[in-house]
């Protein structure tokens, strides 16, 4: 039986994939383990399919575990709602990251590896995606995915929270923004997008049924579906997309994540930094607000959409850099004789 998925890539990060029934978790069979939801040996149909077979191997999914240090299961009280965590690290601020559509939490464990020995990395599965279960998966509303957030971050972390810098990618950097413009989360030192412009991926909306209309839909294994992620799809890191591709899901999309973003970003109360593929993504909000110092622009050259997943080391830098440069520790900003206060 071939593999089914579905695969769609934006200039917005979006990517779709249809995750078959197999993939689920089954305690029966033991090529599965507690921590992943993918095989963790190769199927022997796939070993008597020739050499090409071989040449899968460095295509083989990887697990979380190698880059995380833990898993958990974030219950929101007195709700259906149960959202996946990924953890890294023990000591220092609270890097706290939100995927972009299509991808999962594990799409930032190369660069939480890198991190955590100065940071404390947590990413989310956002609601519908990765192994997060809601009362409504279908709710991808930019209110709904916000409100998951502050949730996950008030069951995390209570009222006494410690310092949180909001990292988002793509749809994951629209929740973020939207996250930081409410001004309810205590203690929130910085907010770093990537790659995610207003314009941009407004314009690149009236172009899905094209693109869906040319996408990749099967492949006979899910290492075949690594390989083209790589070799025809938007990643470009092998381990990367080992990890992160096997727990996409299905997504809707919504032009609402994305209307009005430039402005909500430019207002957002703290430290600011955009990560950018290539600086022609720039709108005239942004481009404006750049030239008035309101917030950092990075560009990273020679890399995809998925900066995150393409560069992990470079990506992590540019974190500890933000932390470092703005003296963040694991309370807030470390500057003797000023204590900043929480944001409420």
């Amino acid at each position: 039986m071939a593999w089914l998925f579905i695969y769609l890539y934006l200039e917005c990060g979006c990517r779709i994939v249809d995750v078959p029934p197999r993939m689920k978790h089954s305690s029966s069979d033991p090529r599965w383990n507690n921590h992943t939801s993918v095989p963790n040996a190769v199927p022997s149909v796939y070993k008597a399919a020739g050499p090409n077979v071989h040449s899968l191997h460095k295509y083989a999914p990887l697990d979380w575990s190698a880059y995380f240090d833990e898993e958990r299961r974030v219950a929101i009280p007195d709700t259906e709602d149960v959202f996946n965590v990924y953890m890294a690290g023990s000591e220092g601020p609270v890097v706290f990251c939100l995927h972009g559509g299509g991808y999962s939490g594990l799409s930032f464990a190369l660069a939480a590896s890198r991190m955590k020995e100065k940071a404390r990395v947590v990413s989310m599965d956002l609601r519908g995606h990765g192994k997060s279960t809601t009362s409504d998966d279908s709710d991808l509303s930019i209110e709904t995915l916000s409100s998951d957030v502050i949730a996950v971050l008030r069951t995390l972390y209570g009222d006494s929270p410690p310092a949180i810098i909001l990292v988002g990618h793509s749809m994951g950097g629209s929740v973020a923004i939207h996250v930081a413009a409410k001004k309810v989360i205590r203690n929130l030192h910085g907010l770093l997008v990537i790659d995610v412009v207003e314009g941009t991926a407004m314009a690149s909306l009236i172009h899905m049924q094209k693109i869906l209309a040319n996408r990749a839909q099967h492949f006979p294994s899910i290492e075949k579906a690594i390989e083209w992620s790589v070799k025809g799809g938007p990643l470009r890191n092998i381990d990367s997309a080992r990890v992160s591709i096997p727990s996409t899901l299905k997504y809707d999309e919504s032009r609402e994540w994305y209307e009005g973003l430039s402005e909500k970003f430019l207002s957002c109360p703290v430290q600011k930094v955009l990560l950018l593929a290539g600086t022609d993504r720039l709108d005239r909000a942004l481009t404006i607000g750049q030239m008035q110092g309101k917030f950092q622009m990075v560009v990273v050259r020679h890399t995809g959409h998925a900066i995150q997943e393409d560069v992990p080391e470079e990506f992590a830098s540019h974190i500890l850099n933000f932390i470092a440069r703005n003296k963040i520790g694991p309370n807030g900003v470390e500057i003797p004789g000023l204590i900043k206060k929480w944001q409420h």
